[in-house]
């Protein structure tokens, strides 16, 4: 019977080379050096969604290198499709064993879909924001994460400033509550265009894959690439597109990270239209220790009177001593570190859910034209099937999460 034998990494290789013989000289981008990254540390990544924002998220860490990139349009490969280096099928791309990470730039309402697969293939996930389309396809990202033991940064790094002494002081629970306490995150407003006719799908695009899980619409311009975001059937506007950036650090800085607001409270013009995103002032998030986010969409700030600030000097002198005297929360790990080390990114999978979740919900209540509750151990809407019908959208035949 053979022994069991255990693959060897180029990492494991490198470093029986180099010990072999200290006399063997090595080409400096073998062993790395100044400006200069060997390729045992080398993170190979390929980009699924070419356009506007591809990979803008990893450029400029330079432990990343791209090999391969994937988009339903040809124009945006850089030539002919091979299925070595260009790809129209993401699922080809996936196949291939030297890619470390998947930079996910697509429209959001592939992002779940493609995170699985990526996780079933072994792949660490950089997905850009919204983390999702609907809340349902969050939580299956973040159990496809857990069980394949892969690692998941979006697309946004506004937390790894955020306070983390206020962070601290939130999570400690010394604070007796925070009604009165007003954060207040930001989106623009930009709306979609109803009523679009339908137009010749030009010949490099692949509009049925481009589609993918998303209903069918004739096709037009206007609904595809970077349009896409002011139609439901894709994104949720710029409250989850944009948002996301000023919103995932204040759900870090309140340590809301496992949680989510039970009260979401619309302010926007109601019918909305059922394809494209309609006009909206802001939404209200209220979470269960009465503190109060208010996503602006920076045309009209709706005033709230009576807000408060919160810090350790708000605390008894006996419970100073003992924020004082516990441990600083751990640094946020940096993605090229989480990869090589194995650990969660700082932006992980759950984090980035419960950001999504927040935003998502202020657009159903936005769509619903009511305030909603939300229960966020079970993630569903309290007594209103309608809304829940938002949380778990069905996915047009033959996709599946």
């Amino acid at each position: 019977m053979c022994a069991h034998r255990h693959p060897v990494t180029r990492r494991v290789f490198l470093g029986a080379a180099s010990a072999v013989s200290a006399a063997t000289i090595l080409p400096r981008h073998v062993l790395g050096g100044p400006g200069r990254t060997p390729p045992s540390e080398t993170i190979t990544y390929g980009v699924i969604g070419n356009g506007n924002r591809k990979d803008g998220g990893l450029q400029g860490m330079k432990a990343f290198k791209r090999i391969a990139v994937c988009d339903v349009d040809k124009t945006r490969i850089g030539g002919e499709p091979d299925n070595k280096s260009r790809f129209l099928d993401f699922r080809r791309m996936l196949e291939r064993r030297d890619i470390d990470v998947v930079c996910i730039a697509t429209p959001p309402h592939w992002h779940a879909i493609m995170c699985i697969m990526a996780a079933q293939a072994g792949k660490d996930i950089f997905c850009e924001k919204p983390m999702t389309k609907f809340i349902a396809e969050g939580r299956a990202v973040v159990e496809a994460v857990n069980r394949y033991g892969v690692v998941f940064q979006i697309g946004t790094f506004g937390r790894f400033k955020a306070s983390r002494e206020l962070h601290k002081l939130v999570k400690s629970g010394l604070l007796k509550d925070l009604k009165g306490v007003v954060a207040r995150a930001v989106a623009s407003m930009r709306t979609g265009r109803p009523s679009l006719p339908a137009q010749p799908v030009p010949d490099v695009l692949d509009y049925e894959l481009w589609l993918g899980p998303a209903p069918y619409k004739p096709y037009n311009k206007e609904r595809v690439h970077y349009n896409n975001r002011f139609y439901w059937d894709y994104e949720g506007g710029d409250l989850t597109n944009n948002g996301f950036h000023s919103f995932d650090p204040i759900q870090y800085t309140y340590a809301k990270d496992d949680t989510g607001p039970v009260v979401t409270e619309p302010h926007a013009v109601w019918p909305q239209h059922p394809d494209c995103v309609d006009w909206w002032q802001c939404a209200v998030l209220t979470y269960a220790d009465g503190l109060k986010v208010v996503v602006d969409s920076a045309i009209n700030k709706l005033e709230i009177v009576g807000s408060r600030t919160v810090s350790a000097k708000d605390l008894s002198s006996e419970d100073r001593r003992r924020f004082d005297a516990l441990p600083d929360p751990p640094k946020l790990v940096p993605f090229p570190e989480a990869v090589r080390t194995r650990q969660q990114a700082g932006g992980n999978a759950e984090t980035s859910h419960r950001a999504s979740t927040a935003l998502n919900l202020a657009n159903i209540a936005i769509r619903l034209g009511r305030t909603i509750r939300w229960d966020p151990v079970a993630e569903q809407v309290v007594g209103d099937d309608e809304a829940n019908r938002f949380v778990d959208i069905p996915l047009r035949a033959p996709w599946h999460l």
